[in-house]
């Protein structure tokens, strides 16, 4: 199932862009990486995913909702086509699969040392964990490449779009020729968040498995 294939990297632990010649718009992308990174310690907004398989079939879709509050405190909700529920509390990676009624948890340290998690949910020190690169401008974005430092990283690279300071689009590339895109829309920064939101309890009578 797509959602379980994408947070596996998560449960489990969550084309090269050509880069152009030194210049003032060469450094755009960083310099919006490092905006947004500094002025963001909340966030709230939707997303709308496509998986692409190496095979080259119909693209694998999913919509839903996100908020995370750094350090380490996230909520990732798929509403569409199947439910499923990802809490980080500060300590805990919870994954909810509503389908098969089941939770997997995992210390949060663990889970987001080289995961897309880090980059929304860590902390801002990206260059512990990552190697990154301006990757110029496309599509209307200005795009990073970050490449997994750790080698047992499940993704090859992470591609980040900005405009305007704000992060618009996610593409990850994963160790088994799968490309992950996410779009990401009414992006709202520093909300007051409940802190509710980043808490979970497993339901009545769900399977537990992990830490």
């Amino acid at each position: 199932m797509m959602i379980r294939t994408l947070f596996k990297p998560l449960v489990r632990g969550l084309a090269v862009a050509a880069l152009l010649a030194a210049g003032p718009a060469h450094a755009d992308g960083l310099a919006q990486l490092k905006q947004f990174m500094d002025g963001t310690r909340s966030a709230k907004g939707s997303f709308s995913q496509q998986v692409f398989s190496k095979s080259g079939r119909k693209p694998q879709q999913a919509t839903g909702t996100f908020a995370f509050s750094r350090p380490g405190k996230f909520r990732w909700v798929y509403e569409k086509p199947y439910a499923q529920l990802l809490v980080g509390d500060g300590s805990k990676l919870w994954a909810f699969d509503q389908e098969l009624n089941q939770v997997t948890t995992k210390k949060l340290g663990q889970a987001l040392g080289n995961t897309p998690a880090a980059i929304l949910a860590g902390d801002n020190a990206l260059d512990k964990n990552f190697v990154l690169k301006d990757a110029g401008a496309a599509d209307g974005l200005e795009w990073v490449e970050a490449t997994p430092k750790a080698d047992d990283s499940s993704f090859e690279r992470i591609r980040l779009g900005f405009a305007g300071g704000q992060l618009k689009a996610m593409v990850l590339h994963d160790n088994f020729g799968q490309t992950t895109a996410l779009q990401f829309g009414q992006l709202e920064r520093n909300p007051a968040l409940d802190a509710g939101l980043f808490r979970f309890v497993p339901p009545k009578g769900a399977d537990v498995v992990g830490d």
